[in-house]
C-alpha cells in the first residue's frame, strides 16, 4: 500500500462505489501513505461503501466497531478469558482479542463509527496504536501492527447530541476527509441500482423519490434530513403501492397521493427536526410533496 495505488487498482475500486470519485481518491491517498483517517460527513453518503471497496481490492479485513458510550478501552482492546483466568491465572493463551488487537495483528482497517460518541478514555487507547503502530496489553506483552493496519473513523458532523469534543492529541493523528451528500444524478443512479425496481412507473418514481428526499435536506425547519437510504426505500414502498394499487402511469391520479404515502413512511422517522421549529415531520413532508406535485407539477419530468 505504501508504494502507491495503480491505475488499475483504483478504476476497479471506483467501479464499486458511485458518485465518489474525488473523495475515494483522497481516502486511497491517505490509506497509501500509510496514515489514518476521519470521513466526516452525514449518514448515507458512502463512507462504509468506500471502506468495503478499498478492503476487498486490498483483500485486508475491516472490522466495525460502533462508538458509543459503552465502547470501553477493553472492549476495543480485548480480555482475559475470565473461567480460563480461573484455572490457568493471566496468560497471553487467553487473552481474547478485541477489534484494535484483532485488526492490528491481521493488518486490517479498524472502522469506528460515530467516532466522537465514544468516551474520551477509549479514544486515548488508540494514540500508542495510531503514533507507534504498536501497544502494550499488559500480560500479553507489545502487539504490534500489520503493514496494513489503519484507524479510520466517521463522525457525522450535524449531530451533537451525546458527542464529544475530540482532543488534540486525537484530533492530530488524524487526516480528514469530508463526505457531503452526492448530487441528484448520483443518487438517481445510487437508488435505481439498489431497488432495482422495473415496475411502471419506474421512470418516475426514482427522480420522484430522490427529488423529494433531498428537499428534505433544505427545508428551513430540518436540522439534518434524509440520506440516499431514505430515497431508496421511498422508492422501494411506492413500487409495491402501484402494484398494490394497480398503478401502472405516473399520469394516473392517483400516483401523487401514493408518492405522499411512500413519503410518509420512509422519510417521516428518518428527517430531525429543528428544535425551534413548530412543525411535525408530516408537515414538512406535506410540503415537499406540494412543491413537487401539486404546485410545480411539471417538476415531474424535470431537473431534480
Amino acid at each position: 500500500m505504501t508504494d502507491g495505488v495503480s491505475d488499475d487498482l483504483r478504476h476497479r475500486i471506483l467501479s464499486r462505489v458511485v458518485g465518489r470519485e474525488r473523495e475515494l481518491e483522497l481516502a486511497l491517498a491517505a490509506v497509501a501513505a500509510g496514515r489514518d483517517v476521519v470521513l466526516e460527513g452525514p449518514p448515507g453518503t458512502s463512507k462504509t461503501t468506500m471502506l468495503k471497496a478499498i478492503t476487498a481490492e486490498w483483500g485486508i479485513p475491516l472490522l466495525f466497531v460502533e462508538g458509543n458510550g459503552d465502547l470501553t478501552p477493553a472492549k476495543l482492546i480485548g480480555h482475559h478469558n475470565p473461567a480460563r483466568v480461573l484455572r490457568e491465572d493471566y496468560s497471553a493463551e487467553n487473552f481474547v482479542a478485541g477489534p484494535l488487537v484483532e485488526a492490528m495483528e491481521k493488518g486490517g482497517f479498524l472502522y469506528i463509527e460515530e467516532f466522537n460518541r465514544a468516551p474520551e478514555d477509549t479514544l486515548n487507547t488508540l494514540l500508542a496504536a495510531m503514533a507507534d503502530r504498536a501497544i502494550e496489553v499488559p500480560r500479553v506483552g507489545s502487539i504490534q501492527a500489520g503493514a496494513t493496519f489503519r484507524v479510520i473513523a466517521s463522525m457525522n458532523p450535524y449531530d451533537n447530541v451525546g458527542t464529544t469534543r475530540l482532543s488534540t492529541s486525537v484530533s492530530d493523528r488524524l487526516n480528514r476527509i469530508v463526505v457531503d451528500y452526492q448530487d441528484a444524478a448520483s443518487e438517481e443512479r445510487i437508488v435505481a441500482l439498489r431497488s432495482g425496481i422495473t415496475v411502471e412507473p419506474a421512470e418516475r418514481i426514482v427522480p420522484d423519490a430522490v427529488a423529494v428526499t433531498r428537499a428534505t435536506r433544505r427545508h428551513p425547519a430540518v436540522r439534518q434530513g434524509s440520506s440516499v437510504r431514505g430515497a431508496i426505500d421511498c422508492a422501494l414502498i411506492a413500487a409495491q403501492l402501484c402494484r398494490l394499487r394497480g398503478v401502472t402511469d405516473a399520469g394516473d391520479e392517483r400516483y401523487p397521493q401514493l408518492m405522499f404515502d411512500a413519503m410518509l413512511v420512509a422519510l417521516s422517522g428518518r428527517i430531525r427536526l429543528d428544535e425551534a421549529a413548530e412543525t411535525t415531520p408530516e408537515a414538512v413532508l406535506r410540503e415537499i410533496w406540494e412543491d413537487r406535485f401539486v404546485l410545480e407539477p411539471a417538476a415531474h419530468t424535470g431537473p431534480t
